[in-house]
């Protein structure tokens, strides 16, 4: 568990974290999210000692992450994927971080396995790509075997496979019991992800709550509904306590009620339905609505006016 008390960090004038509170637990993906700026990098560099905090406490299974005797075996990190020196071998590389850490020469092999580098890991890190440097950033991560992993953007420069893959790898290290914490600024890929979300927006908490919970309170359930006898439903959906609109196509798109409560509208009065299907507004946009006053940097012109300008 790590736990995050009245954490405060101030660069100058500027406070980059401001009081935050949190608990983070195992046994989950804890997805951190907020836009660019909202001080989840400064967050997660107090958190393994990079920078030390303005004000407040942090504590990794109970004490300050400097107290612990083997850092690499209680929190395995990954910040910088090209953090590894580009003249070693991927193998050379993390060898270096085993024998520094008094971890088994064995393991090395391992977690070059885990994360699918093993054809290229006596090639020089210099010649990886992105997706390849994360791969070597997060089995740097994996060496110790930790209690807890922190992943920040894990899936920049990922294929679609390779996002694939480390999803799968977060909810296993989680099923085993771990903290894995992991930032993102991507809602779409926590939602398939983290069990548990934590938002932040100019340094300070937002959201902390289970996905479930917040897919429940924020997104908005539409249901597409075609029939020969729209007309004679409209009102039937609207005495349920729906709110039924016409779509372009002349479909019905209703909110308030359920799929299932509109198909029992309609088997009741005997209207045949050609379609009743539900789906939600997009996770991703909601997070947009929700930090738009949090974003650091906002652009003013569209592609179109530069386009005019420039004429």
């Amino acid at each position: 568990m790590i736990e995050l008390e009245h954490l405060t960090k101030r660069f100058g004038d500027k406070t980059a974290v401001n009081s935050l509170d949190l608990e983070i637990k195992p046994g989950v993906v804890t997805g951190f999210l907020g836009p660019n700026g909202a001080g989840k990098s400064t967050t997660i560099r107090m958190i393994v000692g990079l920078d030390n905090p303005t004000k407040g406490r942090i504590l990794v299974h109970g004490k300050p992450y400097a107290e612990h005797d083997s850092p690499l075996r209680t929190i395995g990190t990954l910040t910088d994927a090209r953090a590894a020196q580009g003249g070693r071998s991927a193998y050379h590389h993390l060898l270096a971080l085993a024998t520094s850490n008094g971890i088994p020469k064995r393991r090395v092999n391992e977690v070059i396995d885990i994360v699918g580098l093993t054809d290229v890991a006596d090639q020089r890190v210099k010649g990886f790509s992105l997706g390849m440097g994360q791969r070597v950033g997060i089995a740097a991560a994996l060496l110790g075997d930790p209690a807890t992993v922190i992943l920040d953007e894990p899936v920049n420069g990922l294929d679609p496979e390779g996002i694939l893959w480390i999803r799968n790898l977060m909810k296993n290290l989680a099923r085993e019991g771990r903290t894995v914490f992991v930032s993102s600024h991507l809602m779409s890929e926590m939602a398939l992800t983290a069990e548990h979300l934590v938002i932040i927006g100019r340094g300070e908490l937002m959201i902390d709550m289970p996905m479930a919970d917040f897919i429940s309170q924020h997104a908005e359930y539409l249901v597409t509904v075609e029939s020969p006898e729209l007309s004679r439903l409209e009102p039937l959906i609207q005495g349920a306590g729906g709110h039924p609109a016409r779509g372009a196509n002349g479909e019905m798109v209703v909110t308030g009620i359920d799929s299932k409560s509109i198909g029992l509208i309609a088997a009741r009065e005997n209207i045949p339905l050609y379609q009743l299907a539900t789906s939600s507004s997009s996770l991703e946009a909601v997070f947009m609505s929700m930090t738009h006053d949090a974003v650091e940097y906002q652009a003013t012109a569209d592609i179109h006016s530069v386009e005019r300008a420039s004429e």
